[in-house]
């Protein structure tokens, strides 16, 4: 006799999380916005905060790195970079707490004294915590 009242139960029940808020979505997005601001901004400092400690970063030539690495690349000493435009945008949320945002987009700039352009698309999936979002696990893949 109970069998029958937990298969109602189940049923019932939702079988998954509902769906994340916009509110949830716009501030992963503005989150986002201001990780590429940080990092063309060579900005070290609000990278050590936006950057998880345990980041897994995957390169263009499919390398994995880690957070140090990850900040290094973007704050070395006599690069600059310019401003960028971001092309088939992408946002896909997990959950309240996660999601991925990405994009493809030709970053251009000096490094070692030389001009250099790189066509890439990446995603870039992000975690919150306590409030507070952090890139979690970063992949580029280079475009021709």
């Amino acid at each position: 006799m109970r069998f029958p009242i937990l298969a109602l139960l189940l049923v019932a029940a939702p079988l998954s999380a509902a769906a994340p808020a916009a509110e949830d979505s716009a501030a992963l997005v503005a989150f986002a916005d201001s990780f590429d601001r940080a990092q063309l901004a060579k900005d070290g400092p609000a990278l050590e905060r936006m950057v998880a400690d345990d980041l897994v970063f995957i390169d263009g030539s499919g390398k994995r790195q880690g957070k140090k690495e990850f900040i290094e690349g973007w704050t070395a000493p006599g690069d600059r970079f310019d401003p960028i435009v971001l092309h088939d945008r992408t946002v896909v949320m997990l959950g309240p707490d996660a999601g991925v945002v990405g994009a493809e987009t030709t970053l251009r700039g000096v490094s070692g004294g030389d001009a250099f352009a790189s066509h890439f698309r990446f995603s870039d999936t992000f975690r919150r915590s306590g409030g507070q979002w952090q890139a979690a696990y970063i992949q580029v893949t280079r475009l021709p």
